[in-house]
This record gives structure tokens, C-alpha cells and sequence, in this order.
């Protein structure tokens, strides 16, 4: 039966919903001073060179100059851009600025001058003679080349990740599980194919820029768009080799992130002027820098055998990841665990053995970094692919062969680092899903005459509810005058709804109006540790720490009401305005209780709780994707696609339907339409978005999005993630409906017109 929250799973208006659309400043560029300093990059033309010679004389001329800075200005420790909680996993191999550059848009020099105009200027008057190299540009060549990205004695590798530069490898591992090649042996039906996907750009709104100056303390103060506070701090505290307290990080709004201000990619270049100058400065980036130098997602290629009996059963699974992390590192060693972690774990049910292997390579292309769905994406779309070969091999039904070997309710996953499927409704998600898209309908092939046919795909997915173990949420709840409530989080709210969330939390909780609850974040200084808002943590991690917060407040208001009501703790009970006398002889509120506990009282009505879950309870989905397809053109239109989500509870209804919207869009633009390439040079040939097109309200159709919850015991009221796991399904449902259209297997993203009518398969 449904609880019958107050304020918890109920559709209520964001929090910062009137300021947003009132035009208020919010953002870092309505807030930063306009007379700082202006810093801008100069970037590299060659995929691979060392600098030979600068001259900056005619550059340092220019007016209004104050600083120009190359590879022999900066610190020589080497550090990493990821935001991830240490010990990092990504390899520390960047430079603020370096000598040698390993990509066409990498860091020569910073220019810092008065305004814009001086900055251009004064780069375009400076002289940079480069040794141009042979680079590293193709994925499959880069494992032990004579050409190393990285062949530096002081690259590190912190984590036992399998890295090793002298083999242009990030990352490497090998795991399975039963016996792999027996049970293949056994199987009636193999299918063997490779997937391949190439970077992606999140493409979100407000690009990355970052504000600094010194505080009157002395101290470094950082104001960003970004998603990682405090991780921030320790990345530009390595970069600068200066200590960690003399650093402050802030957030203001943040337009968009999708996971690349997971990573610092402009911060470091205004601190490193304001730390050197002692100005403030001010880095925004264009969006040609976005696309030439940001962090998009991973290139993947992703080879999948599957195992399987003539009834349907799958009984193996054999997955190899090669991944592209480009010139750097940052996140290589973490998003293609993702890749069969979370595509593997799907057919539990029946399975008997899997294998897991994966190389990560560096490149001298722009490196990767984090994405919503993180890896995840990459491999369901091939794994879920060769499922729905399998399907058409055997003639049957692919959502019959789903359901036959889905996983189910409480099923140990061993693919998923054996965690139990505790709350789990991807069979009801499957049932509901057909049910409202009309499966059976829309599935089989028409022809809709002059060329035209519809037909439809299916696929599945999971993620994941933060990194187990590792993620760390922390939530402030402070009782104040007149009986409000602050709320001080470390998690960043990049247009989630988050804020809104986790206040919907302490709402329901403390018995209150959620217009009662005030939020603050993120900053270093001022919030309690999070790990930042990524990995699909912050409901499922941080929520749980408002829950537990507010639970401890309420033990400790009784203890104040006691004392006024003068009896014992054991005969009062919190009451949401007040705190009554069980026996109805008497009551306080909230209001006194404030009032009480600003004078002679020794109770806190500030209370912070850090949580971490031993868990990750994965998110499920169903995407099915009517689709038709212009045989003599190759334009593929989508019709309609349907997605059913099991997140558990879902804390605001709202919130999570425009989620799932705004992540099956992306899903779509990574299947049809976006890429970015490069050409025999290492430039990359979509550096606006006149070139990397992605798609409108036009071109998605129809959007249907319902909830099949479930109760995750272990989250905030039976709470999962919806982040990520809503982009995982667009590409497979897409290239199995394409396939039934066209009677050709495209393995390559995205899938253009150009490749449906010149029947080409991309493998």
C-alpha cells in the first residue's frame, strides 16, 4: 500500500522555479565583478609537439597585459583534473601548463589582461615555435606504441588500476566468474559482434567558467560552476602546490553540467593568475572550447559474446571494453568498469558465467571525462544489442526473452560485485512499458507506402545509487527563530531539482511546510563534507543523511521540551509544530524551543549527519521506440517512445518525469545524431554546434514516462538514483528498431541517414 506522504513523493515547484524564470542573477557570469582580470588559453594546433621557443615580447606590448605564462611558470607536480574522493583513482599526469602537447586544443599558455579584447590581442601576437610529433590517434594502436602519450618519470598512478605509461595504458583488469569458456561450449547459440561509440558532449547550457580572487584573509576564494566543491579544493590545492586551507570553493547556480563539471577544466587557469598576481580574475569558456577542450564522454569499443540455449536462456556472457581516455586520464580508470558492471548484471536470472575485461588507452586526442550514465551507456547499448540479435536469430519476441532472463527481486548479482537486487520492479517496468507503448501493435514491420515502414525496439538498462563504499553525503539541519529550519548540504544542485529534493526530505521528516526550509550549498567553508553531486548519489546518499539528521534533531528538541515542560524526555513526543506532553497536559513550539535554545542551554539544534551506504541499489528502466524510416532517404523520424523507471520511491514525481525526459533526449542525440570526429590530424571536425547538431523538441516525437516503484529499504524513504540510468536506453531501442526497418545491424553510434541508406553496418 502507498504511504501517504505529506510531503515526500509529491509533485512540488523548485525551489529557485520564480527566480529562474524571473531572469535573476544566479549564475557565476551575473555575479563576478566586471572589472577582473580576463584569462584566456592559448591552445595548441598540433595533436602531439613539444614547445620549442616562446616570444612573448610583442604579446607582453599589448595594453592592458598583465601576465603571460607558459610551461616554465608553473609548479612541476603533477595532479589529476577528475573529481573523485581520494585516494584518486585517475592517474595524476597533468600540468597546469606542460612543455609537451598531447592534443589539438591543449594548454600552451595563459594570457591575463585587462579586458577581452587586450587578452585576444596579445594571443594572437604571441609566437610559440613547436617540435611537431608523431601522435597517437587511433584507439586500437595506442596499447603499446612506440609513441608514448605520457612518457614522463613523474606520472603516478596512485590506485592499483592496472596503469602503466610506458604502455599508453590508464587502466586494466580482467574478471570472471564460473566457467566462461565451458559454458560457451555447451551453448546452442553464440552471438559475437562489436559496438562502437564515439565521444559525446554534454552540451550543457552554461559552459565552464570560474571566478577567484584572494580573500581578506589571504586565502584563495573560488567561485565556480561546478558540480565537486570539495574536491576542487584538493585538485587546485595539488595543481598550485599550496595547502588545502588556503583555499575556499563556492558554487552559485549552475546551468547544466551532466557530469563535465565533474571534472576541473577551467578553474585552474584564473586561480593560477589570481595566486600569481593577487587580482581577481575570470575564466569563461567559448563554446568552440567546450567542444575542443571540455571533457566529453568516453570513445568505447565494446565486444560482447553471448551464450545462449534455442529456448531463449542466456547462460553467458563474455564482455571486452577498449576505451579511449584521450590525452589524459580523468575518470578513465572508473567509467569503463560501468561498461559490464552494469549491462552484465541484467541476466541474472539463468546466467552461469561471465567475463569482464578492459583496456583503457591514452590517445592524443582531447580527453574524456564523466557523463551522465558514466560508462554504463557505452556497454548496455552493446550488450542489450546482441540480446536483441539473439532475438531475431530465434524468432522470438525480445521482450519474451527479457523476461525470461531478467533479473528479479532479491537475486544476487555476482556481475554487479554480488549485491542482492533488493528493490527491484524491472519486470513490472517491462509489463507496464509494453502495456502502455502497445508492444504487440507497434512492433512488427509496416509499410506505410512511398518507402516508408514503421516498426519498433526495446531495450533495458540499470545504473546504480552512488559508488558503495566510497560516496559520502552529509546534510546540517538547524531549528531557527520562529521555528524555520536551515538545511547546509555539500551536494550541488546543476538544475536537478536537488535543493528542492532533499528540502522535500526534511519536510517530511520534521512535520513541516516545505516553504519552512531553507537551502544553502555548496562551499567548502560553510557546508559539511559531500562527496559531490555525481554517480547518481545525491538523493539516495545525501537524502539519507537529512533523514538521519532529522531524527537525531527531534531526539534532541524533546530533550529541550522536557525540560520546559519540566518532566521526563520519555514522556514527550515530537509533533511537527511542537513537541507535546504524551498525557495532553501540555505542549511547547517550535518557536519556543528556538527561543530556549539560544539561551542557557546546552542541547544542539544544529545537527550534521555523514552517511555512506555499504550498497548501490540499482535504478531499472524500459525504453521501447516507435520509429519511421525513409528507405529512399535513410531519415529516421521517432514516433514515440515510452520509458518505465523503477527508482524506488520517487521524492518528487516532478522532478524525476523531467529527469527521464531530459536524459532519453540525450540518449536520443548519441543514437542519431551526435559524434564528434577527427580528422588525419587530431582536429576535431565538430567544434560548434553549427557542426555537432543535437536534437530539438522536433526531432524526439513523443515522450511517455511513467514509474514503477519499488521501496529500497536502505534509502531515503525507500528512495533510489534517477540521474543517470535514464540516457542507457535510447541507442540499443533505436538500432534494434533501425535493424527491423532496414534488415541491417548498425554497430556503430550514431546512426546517420547517411549510414541507413548506403546500408552500412559501422562494425
Amino acid at each position: 500500500m502507498k504511504p501517504n506522504y505529506k510531503t515526500v513523493n509529491q509533485p512540488r515547484r523548485k525551489k529557485d522555479a520564480m527566480s529562474l524564470l524571473l531572469g535573476k542573477p544566479v549564475y557565476l557570469d551575473d555575479i563576478g565583478p566586471k572589472d577582473c582580470l580576463v584569462v584566456k588559453v592559448v591552445r595548441s594546433p598540433h595533436a602531439h609537439a613539444l614547445i620549442q621557443a616562446v616570444d612573448a615580447r610583442e604579446a607582453l606590448a599589448v595594453p592592458g597585459i598583465v601576465g603571460i605564462y607558459t610551461y616554465e611558470d608553473v609548479p612541476q607536480k603533477r595532479f589529476t583534473n577528475a573529481g573523485q574522493t581520494a585516494p584518486e583513482p585517475s592517474p595524476h599526469d597533468r600540468l597546469i601548463l606542460d612543455r609537451r602537447m598531447r592534443f589539438v586544443g591543449d594548454a600552451a599558455a595563459i594570457v591575463a589582461g585587462e579586458t577581452e579584447e587586450s587578452v585576444e590581442e596579445a594571443m594572437k601576437a604571441l609566437k610559440i615555435t613547436y617540435q611537431v610529433l608523431e601522435p597517437v590517434l587511433d584507439l586500437h594502436s595506442a596499447k603499446d606504441n612506440p609513441v608514448l602519450v605520457h612518457p614522463e618519470e613523474n606520472w603516478r598512478s596512485l590506485c592499483p588500476v592496472g596503469a602503466d605509461n610506458r604502455r599508453n595504458l590508464c587502466a586494466a583488469e580482467t574478471c570472471e566468474e564460473g566457467d566462461v569458456e565451458g559454458v560457451f561450449a555447451d551453448c546452442e547459440e553464440i552471438v559475437e559482434g562489436t559496438w562502437r561509440t564515439q565521444a559525446c558532449q554534454q552540451a550543457m547550457m552554461e559552459t565552464f567558467r570560474t571566478y577567484t580572487e584572494i580573500d581578506h584573509y589571504g586565502r584563495l576564494h573560488v567561485v565556480s560552476s561546478t558540480q565537486i566543491v570539495f574536491h576542487t579544493r584538493r585538485i587546485l590545492a595539488n595543481a598550485l602546490d599550496i595547502p588545502k586551507s588556503k583555499i575556499h570553493v563556492e558554487k552559485p547556480r549552475i546551468g547544466g553540467g551532466f557530469g563535465a563539471k565533474q571534472t576541473v577544466v577551467a578553474e585552474i587557469y584564473p586561480a593560477f593568475v589570481t595566486w600569481t598576481t593577487g587580482r581577481p580574475a575570470k575564466m569563461i569558456y567559448s563554446r568552440k572550447e567546450c567542444q575542443i577542450a571540455g571533457s566529453p564522454r568516453h570513445e568505447m569499443e565494446v565486444k560482447v559474446r553471448l551464450g545462449a540455449m534455442k529456448d531463449g536462456t542466456i547462460r553467458a556472457l563474455d564482455v571486452y571494453t577498449l576505451s579511449n581516455t584521450g590525452a589524459y586520464g580523468e575518470h578513465g580508470p572508473t567509467t569503463v568498469g560501468l561498461s559490464g558492471h552494469k549491462s552484465i548484471p541484467l541476466y541474472t536470472n539463468g546466467l552461469e558465467a561471465f567475463r569482464f575485461a578492459y583496456d583503457v588507452v591514452y590517445t592524443n586526442v582531447q580527453a574524456a571525462g564523466a557523463y551522465r550514465g558514466y560508462g554504463a551507456t557505452q556497454g548496455i547499448f552493446a550488450v542489450e544489442s546482441a540480446v536483441n540479435e539473439l532475438a531475431e536469430r530465434l524468432h522470438m519476441d525480445p521482450v519474451a526473452l527479457r523476461e525470461k532472463n531478467m533479473v528479479r527481486q532479491g537475486q544476487v548479482m555476482p556481475a554487479y560485485y554480488h549485491e542482492t537486487a533488493s528493490a527491484c520492479a524491472l519486470d513490472r517496468c517491462m509489463a507496464r512499458c509494453k502495456e502502455l507503448f502497445h508492444w504487440e501493435e507497434k512492433y512488427p514491420v509496416r509499410e506505410m507506402g512511398g518507402g516508408k515502414v514503421r516498426t519498433a525496439g526495446v531495450a533495458m538498462a540499470m545504473q546504480g545509487s552512488g559508488i558503495s563504499g566510497v560516496d559520502v553525503g552529509s546534510a546540517t539541519v538547524k531549528l531557527n527563530d520562529e521555528g524555520f529550519y536551515n538545511l547546509a548540504i555539500g551536494a550541488a544542485d546543476m538544475g536537478t531539482g536537488c535543493d528542492t529534493i532533499l528540502a522535500q526530505i526534511l519536510a517530511e521528516c520534521m512535520d513541516c511546510d516545505l516553504e519552512d526550509v531553507t537551502v544553502f550549498g555548496a562551499d567548502s567553508d560553510a557546508s559539511p563534507y559531500d562527496s559531490g553531486s555525481y554517480a547518481s548519489s545525491t538523493t539516495y546518499v545525501t537524502g539519507k543523511a537529512v533523514e538521519k539528521a532529522c531524527e537525531q534533531l527531534k531526539e534532541n528538541l524533546c530533550k529541550i521540551a522536557a525540560e520546559l515542560l519540566e518532566c521526563d524526555e520519555n514522556e514527550v513526543a515530537f509533533a511537527g509544530r511542537e513537541v507535546r506532553r504524551l498525557d495532553g497536559t501540555g505542549s511547547v513550539t517550535l518557536a519556543q524551543l528556538a527561543e530556549k535554545s539560544m539561551c542557557g542551554n546546552t542541547v544542539p539544534v544544529q545537527i550534521t549527519y555523514t552517511h555512506s551506504s555499504p550498497v548501490s541499489p540499482p535504478p531499472f528502466m524500459v525504453g521501447m521506440a516507435e520509429i519511421e524510416v525513409d528507405r529512399e532517404t535513410g531519415g529516421v523520424e521517432l514516433l514515440n517512445y515510452t520509458a518505465v523507471v523503477d527508482c524506488g520511491t520517487p521524492i518528487n514525481p516532478n522532478l524525476a518525469r523531467v529527469q527521464t525526459e531530459g536524459g532519453l533526449v540525450q540518449g536520443i542525440g548519441m543514437a542519431l545524431y551526435e559524434g564528434v570526429t577527427y580528422d588525419s590530424k587530431g582536429q576535431i571536425q565538430e567544434n560548434t554546434f553549427m557542426q555537432y547538431r543535437i536534437p530539438t523538441r522536433l526531432d524526439i516525437g513523443k515522450l511517455q514516462v511513467e514509474f514503477a516503484p519499488s521501496y529500497e529499504e536502505s534509502g531515503p524513504f525507500g528512495a533510489k538514483s534517477i540521474g543517470e540510468i535514464v540516457i542507457n536506453t535510447p541507442a540499443p531501442a533505436l538500432a534494434h528498431a533501425i535493424y527491423r526497418a532496414t534488415g541491417v545491424w548498425h554497430h556503430r553510434l550514431p546512426i546517420t541517414p547517411e549510414k541507413i541508406l548506403l546500408g552500412e553496418d559501422g562494425r
